[in-house]
């Protein structure tokens, strides 16, 4: 069964900076749109941004936007996700997802393949 890898998680001071990745060994990920979300205690899953597979569509809830940079190196099968200028309302467990295919990126239910997650914590 596919299931993708995140990768980079940990913990940082306010302001600073960590890059996420997310993999899948012996399945090519270039096909498909690619989502990051994030899920923190208490509350829902919620998209953070996407990428098609060429990577010239992309999109960032509006809480990210500026900071956060997703993009993607279908030659070494991985999605990337820069995070700048970290808060300590960005700590959640990111997780990575392939788009089924219909329906909104916004929407976690159109997303299938969920890695298990990595935690990103900001100490304020």
């Amino acid at each position: 069964q596919l299931q993708l890898v995140e990768s980079g998680g940990g913990l940082v001071q306010s302001g600073g900076s960590l890059r996420l990745s997310c993999s899948a060994s012996r399945y090519p990920l270039r096909n498909y749109d690619i989502g990051w979300f994030r899920q923190a205690p208490g509350k829902e899953r919620e998209l953070v941004s996407c990428i098609n597979p060429t990577g010239d569509r992309t999109d960032y809830a509006d809480s990210v936007k500026g900071r956060f940079t997703i993009s993607r190196n279908n030659a070494s099968n991985t999605v990337y996700l820069e995070m700048n200028t970290l808060r300590p309302e960005d700590t959640a467990v990111y997780s990575c997802a392939i788009y089924l295919g219909a329906g909104p990126w916004n929407d976690p239910a159109n997303f299938g393949a969920w890695g298990q997650g990595t935690q990103v914590t900001v100490a304020s």
